[in-house]
């Protein structure tokens, strides 16, 4: 299966023809149908700085669409520019009608009205493989490439710059559409995230979630993916290290001095139990109304917790209760039970039933966390859309401000929202939070199911008592994300 990713491209907005005087003719893209699935699209580097692939199967491109699919890669690898979509499934005699962009020296170039027919699968290594009894094929022999002519060069994105709603922390002018960030997750290691930085701390309040994050073992890549995975502590350290003690000081990302960086156990009051990762952008990239797209698989397995989220950058509405907001990308809770229930929207406090009132929910046919889907939310000044898989499924309306349903609601702080705009507390800065958490007092209300109650002091004890039952539910409980856009409005 692959999915309709309907991205607007950077360079599909700037697509008016420059004179000829200066013709590049882009390197013919070789197109391969990976056994037993996937589609893999490669270009010889030529000193581009980015390398973008649209396409559709069995229909023709309709002009510069976006098309099934629609991807920016923005590295190269040994030498090679390579599209990969690891779900398609391709057969004998399907056609893939597509067109390819580089940038080259600060210019566009386009190479239109590619067709290809699948008439082999290859592995993974490139070399043919003979699958049994395959369905009849239709036709040519070899993958068909562009032609080669000279591609039409597209005009400087600054030449054609429309002004974008969107506001980028520390730029000054954003054109309208353009392409602001993006992650593929092409590494080998952390040293290699340069765009984000790792949390290590003990998250604490609203949520006082049962893990701590560090780097030990809880972030790692694989085949383009960023792969954030629960570690018990005990794994780490002795099995009785829970009721020790751990000190992050030497790494903490959170405040020094404070229980955020160093934890001493004492009877019930044990260390958080798992270790999990955490990354942000926070003092990388941050951004106020754009579109963001995250294609990721979430994790599966019982009180497991995707981070798929906007946080504010300054708190400028204040520090706690979610007063300066939140807001979840993609949130499903990570038991077989619930997973099928998909939410994105704002969080605008720490309880119920404000915390979840406005978050829009989509009921699955199967569960969320089976496989990769793209999730995508739309952040404008006047509203939120979210969407799956291109499909919207919830649209938040701000109304005459949040300060108004808060108010109903009886949100203790919504009246410091009235220093804003009817967005307010989402009309600042936020940036992007890629982590793992596990249990916590707010996302998973009391019921006779679950091991510990949200108002009780042994919360965190009850829940490692119960990890005989928990535990063998998490294998499949890594959450993998393929990449991050983010595009101006």
């Amino acid at each position: 299966m692959f999915f309709k990713i309907i991205i607007l491209s950077v360079l599909v907005t700037i697509c008016s023809a420059q004179p000829r005087a200066a013709q590049y003719i882009v390197p013919p893209a070789k197109l391969e149908a990976i056994y037993p699935a996937g589609l893999r699209v490669t270009v010889p580097d030529d000193g581009f700085s980015l390398f973008a692939f649209h396409g559709k199967l069995n229909e023709e491109m309709e002009g510069l669409e976006s098309g099934h699919w629609s991807r920016d890669i923005t590295k190269a690898k040994n030498g090679v520019w390579t599209f990969r979509d690891r779900n398609a499934q391709l057969k004998l005699g399907d056609k893939i009608y597509f067109w390819t962009y580089v940038i080259k020296d600060g210019l566009g170039y386009r190479q239109d009205n590619g067709e290809w027919t699948v008439t082999e699968f290859v592995n993974e290594n490139g070399n043919p493989v003979d699958v049994a009894n395959p369905p009849v094929a239709t036709s040519t022999t070899g993958p068909l490439q562009i032609p080669q002519q000279a591609s039409t060069p597209i005009v400087r994105p600054e030449q054609t710059c429309q002004t974008s709603e969107t506001v980028v922390q520390g730029r000054d002018k954003i054109c309208k559409g353009t392409l602001i960030f993006s992650d593929e997750f092409e590494k080998n290691s952390l040293k290699d995230l340069t765009s984000w930085g790792a949390e290590v701390r003990f998250p604490e309040e609203p949520d006082y979630p049962f893990n701590v994050y560090t780097t030990d073992g809880t972030i790692g890549f694989d085949s383009g993916s960023l792969i954030i995975s629960p570690v018990l502590l005990e794994s780490k350290f002795s099995e009785d290290k829970i009721y020790q003690d751990l000190d992050l000081t030497n790494r903490c990302t959170g405040q020094i001095d404070t229980t955020e960086c160093k934890r001493v156990a004492s009877g019930s009051q044990i260390l958080p139990p798992v270790m999990t990762g955490k990354v942000t952008t926070r003092h990388k990239f941050g951004f106020k109304y754009g579109r963001i797209e995250v294609r990721v698989k979430l994790p599966a397995g019982n009180w497991l917790i995707p981070e798929v989220n906007l946080e504010p950058h300054e708190k400028m509405y204040g520090p706690r209760r979610y007063e300066s907001g939140l807001m979840r990308i993609a949130f499903t809770r990570g038991n077989a039970v619930f997973s099928k229930k998909l939410y994105a929207g704002p969080v605008l406090s720490d309880t119920e039933p404000f915390r979840s009132k406005l978050m829009k929910e989509k009921l699955g046919i199967e569960n969320w966390n089976k496989e990769y889907h793209n999730y995508t939310m739309i952040w404008k000044p006047n509203g939120i859309e979210v969407l799956v898989d291109g499909e919207q499924f919830g649209v938040v309306d701000p109304g005459e401000g949040f300060y108004t349903v808060g108010r109903q609601n009886a949100v203790p702080h919504a009246a410091q929202w009235l220093k804003g705009t009817i967005m307010a507390p989402l009309d600042q800065i936020f940036y992007i939070s890629l982590g793992l958490r596990v249990g916590g007092v707010h996302d998973f209300t009391d019921n006779p199911d679950k091991p510990w109650k949200n108002r009780n002091s042994k919360a965190m004890l009850a829940f490692w008592n119960d990890r005989t039952n928990w535990l063998p539910t998490w294998y499949d409980a890594a959450m993998r994300v393929d990449y991050v856009r983010v595009y101006a409005l």
